[in-house]
């Protein structure tokens, strides 16, 4: 059990290695040679050029202004500068609601702090429960400051109550506020942002199969009966993952053959050659501008002979198709509604924007989605609860006990008192992060195999399995299982009545780990998160071995996203903490404070000149965070009535069970008030959104624009220049249509891929003439 002296060292530990990598940071930043990793969304935009291209030789590669060293902190208030309009412009909504979440735990957290230590960590303090302490407990004087430290039946715990709906109403009022503000920003956003394809394009899934129409026939056919005055027009899907790969492979080798045309344009007295062995380090030498040159026409041929199987083949057409339409409202209308009898059939829903497209689970088959997430979610149960078997023995080996037990001649050095206090106080924090580093990219491949066709919905997706494996393994495993364990001797000594009042003492304990933790993930962790020592490795390496042309230049720059599949997760485990231990240990929360405050202002930083967000959902992710910290909520508020049952608190502890009522009332108010918003598209919006439109851009050519928005990336490069004429000319009211499909009523507009009449045509049109 750590103490004040070993939380004290941990403390300067993680807080002299952020201070490192912040200093290293605002030295590495201002030197010219790493200014497209630092600075890489400016170059995308084109807003900002490379210091390297002029000047002297050592004035591209260091900086020489000394000035600039002496004000190395200066880019925290430039991160903070960019009001928040500003930010949502050049970086979009997502990135702002992110940045919003930590801003709502410093909200949250910095009342509760004050109230907590004002009020909570006196009545502890000033307890006599430390003879009450079990003798055989593990105690420590961090619990002086925690409910262990009150003694049972006491009447101290109202205090306990009366924060415990302090903290409640304070939370809920709070997250209200920022559900509120948030759906009008989210509705705000949606009305002045410019024009979108996925506006107008409904994603329309499980199309019922038909042996007389092709899947697109079929689609044109359902769209202009049922939507005939708004239907536009539509792209099926066609499986092209074996298509993708060659035209991969084929850039690749076409950025190759740039490399050495270039090579060998800047000095033409000698040809340049390689080797076709494994790297080019043996194998037959040969020509390397022929080389790659029959190389590329070779594999243009195959890609010409997929792409026509993939077009033409009826197996490579699956029953999933981008449908657009006239107007806004009119997609809204289908994208929430059922479009038949068979609420199986004819799925329709928002389609994501086209650069969120997962292009890959398109082609997975609707009927098997199910059986897909049925086979992760048992996956995912396995990983959870297994997963706890190698974290339980790391950390036990993380412990002065268990490096004693595994390694006894290495005790006498363990014994002496830096070295302990180090072990209790940095090492549990830091094995468990390292532990967990492989964690997401698991959790992102099994959301792959489920089939979600977004980016953003494999990320939410992924976030939400990450927390809840947080919450059991991390925070759960710690807390029951570590305590137990802890506490185990004194359980083997206990008469079977006094087992229950042993771990309403250990409940608390852990909040020394938690705190080694967030020191460890919160501190030394974000401050590592913007000097991105990984990135500016990778870059140099890239650009000295590996660059050839500017398309390479700007890969090898590439900064990623914000990465909401991890690091939402990560802040919703702090939410957590923080509810949690406000009533149990307060000296828990200031560490959580440091946490969000620096978080902000280094994800600001990150948001406004390095990740560059592959989507915008206009914060569709809010609602989870908002479930998440409710979730969060009631966890705490159960236990906290577990833990003063133990306590022997029979007179106070019901008035607790109020509480979640009250929580879980207020959630489903706010589900029913904002919710939609994020889910549903309100056709008033729609409606004027699009009036708007008709009035300032009567002429749109918006065929045009919605009819090469959904099509395959490995098809864009084939289109053909002249565009299909819009035919605004349906003959709605005199003219009977025919279709191929033999067994389906004749529809009342026309299909331009149907050319002859359906056997029941005659039969229609006399029973029409018939008085």
């Amino acid at each position: 059990m750590a103490t004040f002296q070993d939380i004290g060292l941990a403390a300067a530990i993680n807080i002299f290695s952020a201070f490192i990598f912040l200093l290293a940071f605002a030295i590495l930043r201002i030197q010219p040679f790493n200014d497209r990793v630092y600075f890489p969304k400016w170059y995308l935009k084109g807003l900002r050029s490379s210091p390297t291209r002029s000047g002297a030789v050592v004035q591209r590669i260091v900086n020489l202004d000394f000035r600039s060293y002496l004000r190395f902190l200066n880019w925290m208030p430039d991160a903070l500068k960019m009001p928040e309009p500003e930010l949502i412009e050049h970086a979009g909504l997502d990135s702002a609601v992110y940045l919003r979440i930590y801003l709502t735990g410093l909200k949250l957290f910095v009342p509760i702090t004050f109230l907590a230590w004002a009020v909570l960590v006196p009545v502890n303090w000033t307890s006599t429960s430390k003879t009450v302490a079990l003798a055989t407990a593990t105690y420590s004087d961090i619990d002086m400051l925690s409910i262990s430290n009150t003694p049972l039946k006491s009447q101290r715990f109202w205090a306990h109550i009366v924060m415990a709906y302090a903290f409640t109403f304070w939370t809920c009022y709070l997250l209200q506020k920022e559900y509120d503000t948030i759906a009008s920003m989210r509705l705000q956003f949606l009305a002045s942002v410019k024009r979108r394809p996925d506006q107008f394009t409904v994603l329309v899934r499980n199309v019922p199969p038909d042996p007389d129409e092709s899947v697109s026939e079929l689609v044109e056919h359902f769209f202009l009966v049922n939507h005939s005055d708004n239907y536009l027009t539509h792209q099926v899907v066609y499986d092209a993952n074996k298509l993708a790969k060659m035209v991969k492979k084929k850039e690749k080798m076409q950025n190759w053959l740039d490399y050495y045309q270039i090579k060998y344009s800047r000095n033409e007295s000698s040809r340049p050659s390689m080797k076709t062995g494994f790297l080019g380090l043996w194998g037959e030498r040969v020509d390397s501008i022929e080389f790659y040159t029959s190389k590329i026409q070779k594999l243009s041929k195959e890609i010409s002979v997929e792409r026509e199987r993939v077009t033409n083949d009826p197996k490579s057409i699956m029953p999933t198709a981008f449908v657009s339409f006239k107007t806004r409202w009119s997609a809204a209308v289908c994208a929430q509604t059922q479009q038949t009898r068979n609420p199986t059939m004819w799925l329709t829903e928002w389609a994501p924007e086209p650069r969120d497209v997962y292009w890959q689970n398109l082609s997975i088959p609707f009927v098997s989605l199910t059986v897909r997430r049925l086979i992760i979610g048992v996956a995912f149960f396995f990983l959870t609860f297994f997963y706890m078997i190698p974290i339980a023995i790391v950390q036990s080996l993380a412990s002065i006990e268990g490096i004693e037990k595994a390694v006894p001649f290495l005790k006498p050095i363990i014994e002496r008192k830096f070295i302990k206090s180090l072990i209790q106080g940095f090492l549990p924090g830091i094995v468990l992060k390292i532990f967990l580093i492989v964690l997401p990219t698991i959790l992102m491949l099994m959301s792959k195999f489920e089939g979600f066709n977004s980016i953003s919905s494999l990320e939410r997706r992924s976030a939400s399995r990450y927390y809840l494996f947080n919450f059991v393994n991390v925070f759960l495993g710690s807390i029951i299982a570590g305590s137990a364990f802890e506490q185990l001797d004194a359980f083997m000594k206990k008469s079977a009545n006094e087992i229950p009042k042993t771990i309403g003492v250990a409940i608390p304990m852990k909040a020394t780990f938690f705190i080694s933790y967030i020191m460890v993930d919160g501190w030394a962790g974000i401050a590592a998160e913007i000097l991105m020592l990984k990135p500016l490795i990778i870059f140099h390496l890239r650009n000295f071995f590996l660059v050839k042309t500017d398309k390479d230049r700007e890969d090898a720059m590439d900064p990623g996203s914000i990465g909401f599949n991890t690091g939402e997760p990560r802040i919703q485990l702090y939410f957590l903490l923080g509810l949690v231990y406000a009533t149990v240990t307060p000296v828990l929360l200031p560490f959580i404070i440091v946490f969000f405050g620096l978080a902000y202002v280094v994800f600001r930083h990150q948001i406004i000149n390095v990740y560059n967000q592959e989507y915008e959902s206009a914060a569709a992710f809010w609602p989870d965070v908002h479930g998440r910290i409710i979730g969060a909520l009631i966890i705490s508020q159960l236990l906290l009535m577990g833990l003063l049952s133990t306590k022997e608190a029979a007179q106070s502890t019901p008035f607790l069970i109020a509480l979640p009522i009250l929580t879980i009332s207020f959630h489903y108010y706010c589900k029913g008030r904002y919710e939609p918003a994020f889910i549903r598209y309100p056709l008033q919006e729609a409606k004027m959104k699009d009036t708007l439109e008709r009035a300032t851009e009567p002429h749109l050519n918006l065929k045009g624009y919605l009819q090469t928005a959904y099509i395959h990336p490995v098809f864009k490069d084939d289109l053909d220049d002249e565009e299909e004429e819009i035919d605004e000319k349906w003959e709605r009211d005199s003219e009977l249509v025919p279709t191929k499909r033999q067994s389906r009523r004749n529809t009342p507009l026309p299909s331009k891929f149907s050319g002859s009449s359906s056997p029941s045509l005659p039969e229609v049109v006399e029973e029409r003439g018939q008085p």
